[in-house]
């Protein structure tokens, strides 16, 4: 089996590979999704007993729905969620605990279940429709959950179920309102994919209500099934109307309390946490440049501000942040900009408590101290942004910054921690997939097991930093390569904000390796505007986000020529999905000299054609700067004459027909302006693909895609 259909048939080697980790407050067990094996795309809830390090299997989807059901089946609620988490597997999707790790509860087929971690019995709780984003009450007694669509059901019904099985709507109207769901620009942009939130002694529930009324509906149809109705979504357009939002505190037994903040002035609700103490919530202005971390009582609803975000390009808050520390004090993540300072820290009631030289990416949680106030588990990485490890930060108050990394061994560290508990997985460039090992204390309990497929070969990418910028970039050749032969070059890229392509885990170039087998020096470059380097690095793409992508990228690649000779500069070729696939476009039309052809995957071809959040916060308001979209826009781009013909670049433009993310609007518009042109492109639609283009249709267009570069290259 060739590598394209063998990656296609186990989801890249992630089928069978355990994921969403995590450990309760007591670290008595360690609970985790993962499929019976490499080509079963059906998750099942699993959990390890810490005590004996034994593993037992909880929740099965095929038992569990029997042989007349489908554990592939999702309502559309669900298959929209898992579009933001961008998540591709079947059978059980997520889960949520009790605040014991006793309890989990998680939706199958658009059931309601609930699993007894304890005594391993699971039950089907009867529901009143599809359900959504269920989640048992921190004492385990209740389950709330969320309704989908369906015959005589409304979407965005905020129900409980109480001990003897009644099923109460908590909140719930007409008129497209939703209760307990996050909206898609807190999803997909502020990755706050939740809308309620249970009190920790679970008498109520803190939920978002989202009025979509304002937005403007598009209509996504897949033209290969002419007999099903076209969906209509509410799309939160560049320059348009968002969304309003609002937070509301419901009692159990009836009382309702309103959230008080300038919602016009903060209109975005990008995080919420209510685990110790009372809620404390992270607003934004429209324009992303200034923010506010407040803490609700939950008596009243009002607000008190515990700190500012502000930044004048935008606000990056740090996932996991903020959270109240045992001492009453609050955590929160912003950055480090003044006396020479340029970092990303987290600082408690505006106390420093990591060190300048330390990028902080993400909280984790708390590890025990002996006695002594708990200490912070943070990822972040630390002078090699192709690299994540794990720090141990103190949080005393006294002594100065005390940030000290656990482990020596290189590679792409995450974690979770319950009690004495810690499970670490590791990606590296020395073995396959993620590695989770089990701790208690310092006892090392045992290791996940993964049943993923062992790909076919392993990458070894040439990592290095360029030019004067120091752009991480990497170079992968013929796994028979001999020194001396030129190449052809294919430049392959995302660089997009956000996201690093240039990473120290075998996964990410498993795919380049195949084309670099199939005779292409494959280069990746992480330019400015990608994260784990410094907010300058960062942030020095606002408002210009196509001249300094591009030039870094043009840049890299000619300083990578000139260290390595065999890359073949009269021959180069550039491919990217989404982010990467505007950039591609955008390299292939402006510098046709430099790039000989492109394939361009699901590009955002005109931003205001894409989100609100997104567009605004790297280019501005559409109104304000309406040159600086049509700067970035590939239809514009497109639409200019073509002076000499030979410089007129073939391009293959390809896109899912039901993508709600970048709508397939933008290829088809592109396509328009370069067929005015008369530039030569062709157009690969995907019927039923979404973004994603998931179920194997991205790995099994591999071969489509080499057919094109070696006929232009």
């Amino acid at each position: 089996m060739d590598f394209p259909e063998l990656a296609a048939r186990t989801r890249r080697f992630s089928h069978g590979a355990p994921r969403a980790v995590s450990v309760p407050d007591d670290g008595s067990r360690v609970i985790f999704l993962r499929s019976s094996g490499p080509e079963d795309p059906a998750d099942a809830l699993w959990l390890l007993d810490v005590g004996s390090g034994e593993e037992r299997l909880v929740a099965d989807p095929a038992v569990l729905l029997g042989s007349d059901g489908d554990p592939t089946a999702l309502s559309p609620g669900e298959r929209a969620l898992r579009e933001r988490l961008r998540l591709a597997s079947a059978g059980i999707g997520s889960y949520a605990l009790d605040a014991a790790g006793r309890v989990a509860a998680f939706a199958l087929a658009g059931r309601l279940f609930r699993a007894d971690l304890v005594h391993g019995d699971v039950i089907e709780v009867a529901a009143v429709g599809p359900v959504l984003d269920p989640r048992p009450d921190p004492t385990g007694e209740r389950l709330a959950y969320v309704t989908d669509a369906a015959e005589g059901v409304r979407r965005g019904q905020l129900r409980v179920v109480e001990p003897d099985g009644t099923d109460n709507l908590l909140a719930g109207e007409d008129n497209g309102v939703t209760w307990g769901l996050a909206e898609h620009i807190a999803a997909e942009e502020f990755h706050r994919y939740r809308g309620y939130w249970w009190a920790p002694d679970g008498r109520a529930v803190l939920a978002a209500r989202v009025d979509e009324s304002r937005l403007v509906r598009w209509h996504l149809h897949d033209p290969a099934d002419p007999e099903s109705p076209p969906t209509t979504v509410a799309y939160p357009r560049a320059g348009g109307p968002n969304a309003q939002v609002s937070l509301h505190l419901l009692d159990l037994d009836g009382g309702w309390v309103d959230v008080h903040w300038d919602r016009e002035t903060y209109p975005y609700l990008t995080s919420v946490d209510w685990a110790d103490g009372g809620p404390l919530i992270t607003v934004l202005r429209r324009s992303q440049q200034h923010g506010l971390v407040l803490a609700v009582d939950p008596r009243t609803g009002e607000t008190q501000v515990h700190a500012e975000l502000a930044d004048p390009r935008w606000v990056e808050p740090i996932p996991g942040t903020p959270a109240h520390l045992p001492d009453g004090r609050v955590l929160v993540g912003g950055e480090l900009a003044h006396d020479g300072y340029d970092a990303r820290c987290l600082f408690a009631d505006g106390t420093l408590l990591t060190p300048p030289s330390l990028y902080v990416r993400r909280v984790v949680g708390r590890l025990p101290a002996g006695g002594a106030p708990a200490d912070l588990l943070v990822e972040a990485s630390e002078g090699e942004p192709s690299q994540r490890h794990l720090y141990r930060v103190r949080t005393v108050i006294g002594g100065g910054v005390d940030a000290r990394r656990m482990g020596s061994d290189p590679g792409w560290h995450t974690a979770a921690i319950g009690g004495a508990t810690l499970v670490v997985g590791t990606a590296s460039l020395e073995h396959v997939g993620t590695r989770w090992r089990v701790w208690h204390g310092d006892r090392e309990v045992g290791e996940l097991r993964s049943l993923a497929a062992h790909p076919p070969y392993a990458p070894r990418p040439l990592l290095v930093r360029v030019t004067d910028r120091r752009l991480p970039s990497a170079v992968l050749y013929p796994a028979e390569h001999v020194k001396g032969t030129k190449l052809p070059v294919l430049l392959d890229v995302y660089g997009g904000p956000g996201h690093q392509e240039v990473v120290a885990a075998r996964a990410a170039w498993l795919e380049r390796q195949w084309w670099a087998d199939r005779g292409f020096a494959v280069v990746t470059v992480d330019n400015r505007g990608t994260p784990g380097i410094a907010p300058s690095f960062e942030k020095a793409i606002h408002r210009r986000v196509a001249d300094v992508i591009l030039t870094d990228q043009v840049d890299a690649l000619t300083a990578l020529a000139g260290k390595h000779p065999d890359l073949d500069l009269e021959r180069v070729a550039v491919r990217g999905w989404s982010f990467g696939g505007w950039l591609a476009g955008l390299a292939v039309l402006r510098h046709p000299e430099l790039f000989r052809c492109a394939i361009v995957g699901a590009p955002v071809t005109d931003w205001t054609l894409y989100d609100t959040a997104y567009s605004e916060r790297y280019l501005g308001m559409p109104d304000d700067g309406m040159d600086i979209y049509a700067h970035h826009s590939l239809v514009e781009l497109a639409a200019e004459p073509v002076g000499d013909p030979a410089q007129a670049r073939p391009m293959l433009l390809v896109h899912g027909l039901v993508d709600d993310n970048v709508v397939a609007a933008h290829t088809l518009r592109l396509s328009a302006a370069l067929l005015a042109a008369g530039r030569p492109h062709a157009v690969l639609p995907l019927t039923g693909a979404s973004h994603m283009a998931a179920g194997g249709v991205a790995e099994r267009l591999l071969r489509l895609e080499l057919d094109f570069l070696r006929r232009h290259l």
